[in-house]
């Protein structure tokens, strides 16, 4: 099938959602929050619950678009990345929401919001495994298959499964991101990755920095946004606390491998204890948290400097973000540290199953994209002329002649390769 006509198929689909309401107008009553009812917690009203939500959902909007920061360090490929992280989201959050009211006759709230941003960063996280190696629309599809692969693997964790403890996401969210990314790479058979120098200059990879600290700072409201507010001080302080870890640890780990830190591997793993705590979220205290945050910064700088080369190799496929070293295998020991110290092996049952259906999800559309992508040059990979008007590369860099008694000074053009 043509990719244009695959595009005609789903610009179709969304026009019929549109008509469907159309057909049938929404009145207020369905959106309008119901007063005088008990909320969460005896002390609290339904409408006093969705204004604690509120703000949060709006973190989690917000931490997205920062993700899209977190991805800015290629160079050459900088708007590509904003626009991919734009067409995902609206991919995923349309069809997710779609399937919640539609199918599962779910009624709109901030439950039913929250669900919806948390699905479409999950999935903007997880293109980051193959970003830059697909068509700039195939993003759009790409989000639209995901939400159905999400819905199932959250079918599989809360209903079909009893007693999974994961209130922050290591599983539902950050191991998802990697395996379901991991299964489209898988799919896509895209090697010429390893072919890119992916240049860096001083300049992207503060964006990476912007993006890492100013993300650091808002996840108590990702993963307490559906807590009630009783618990929402604890998974604050556990969250910090794990955060503080892997700040520490991941510095040490990388300064023990390289000497030097390496920015593009420290600014991803300082939120590794952030990514762990997760699933014991509300079931351990500070000083746990904290413990549970140095092993994460330790496990993913290791992964980062010693699995991710490795991998990659033995599979054939490069993992262009290295999300499996921040979400994939941190995610892991958050559910091997919920199984620990709440559910017990039924994390353990969850995490399988977690990394099975993400996989086999995941590689079902790797094919998809790989059938409707169609030929793609190896100058439209990472390219952000491919894909806009005005766009200029930046100068290069001019080392400035030194005189005497000084020494000279040459801007760094590629940074980390």
């Amino acid at each position: 099938m043509k990719p244009k006509l695959v595009f005609k198929y789903i610009s179709l689909f969304f026009i019929l959602l549109c008509l469907v309401q159309t057909v049938a107008p929404a009145t207020a009553s369905p959106y309008i929050t119901p007063t005088g009812v008990e909320g969460l917690t005896q002390d609290t009203s339904v409408l006093q619950d969705e204004m604690h939500k509120f703000n949060k959902n709006m973190d989690v909007w917000f931490m997205l678009m920062l993700v899209a920061f977190l991805m800015l360090f290629i160079k050459k490929f900088e708007w590509g990345v904003c626009l991919a992280t734009l067409l995902t989201l609206a991919g995923s959050f349309i069809s997710h929401s779609a399937i919640r009211q539609f199918v599962l006759g779910q009624a709109w709230n901030q439950d039913f919001m929250i669900m919806g941003i948390f699905c479409a960063i999950t999935v903007v996280i997880g293109i980051g495994v193959f970003l830059g190696t697909i068509k700039t629309w195939q993003y759009l599809l790409a989000g639209i298959m995901f939400a159905p692969a999400w819905i199932a693997v959250e079918w599989f964790m809360f209903t079909y499964l009893k007693g999974v403890v994961d209130p922050g996401g290591s599983m539902l969210v950050h191991m998802v991101a990697a395996y379901w990314g991991w299964g489209v790479l898988i799919g896509l058979q895209e090697k010429r990755s390893f072919e890119e120098p992916f240049n860096t200059t001083t300049h992207s990879v503060s964006f990476v920095w912007l993006g890492s600290m100013l993300l650091f700072v808002l996840w108590p409201s990702f993963v307490t946004a559906l807590l009630p507010g009783d618990q929402v001080t604890w998974g604050m302080i556990t969250t910090y606390m794990a955060g503080l870890g892997s700040v520490v640890s991941a510095y040490l780990t990388c300064v023990a491998f390289e000497k030097k830190v390496n920015p593009l591997v420290y600014t991803y793993a300082l939120l590794a204890g952030m990514v762990s705590i997760g699933s014991p979220l509300i079931s351990v205290g500070p000083w746990t948290a904290l413990g549970i945050g140095l092993i994460a910064g330790i496990i993913s700088v290791t992964c980062f400097v010693k699995l991710h080369p490795w991998l990659c190799e033995k599979v054939g496929v490069f993992d262009v973000m290295g999300v499996h070293n921040l979400h994939g295998v941190p995610g892991v020991w958050g559910a091997v540290a919920g199984a620990i110290f709440a559910a017990g092996f039924i994390n353990i049952i969850s995490l399988v199953g977690v990394i099975v259906i993400s996989l086999v999800t995941g590689g079902i559309t790797g094919l998809v994209l790989k059938a409707t992508r169609g030929e793609m040059e190896q100058e439209e990979l990472f390219s952000d002329n491919s894909i806009f008007l005005g766009w200029n590369p930046d100068p290069i860099p001019v080392a400035l002649t030194a005189t005497e008694g000084t020494t000279g000074n040459v801007p760094p053009s590629k940074m980390v390769e």
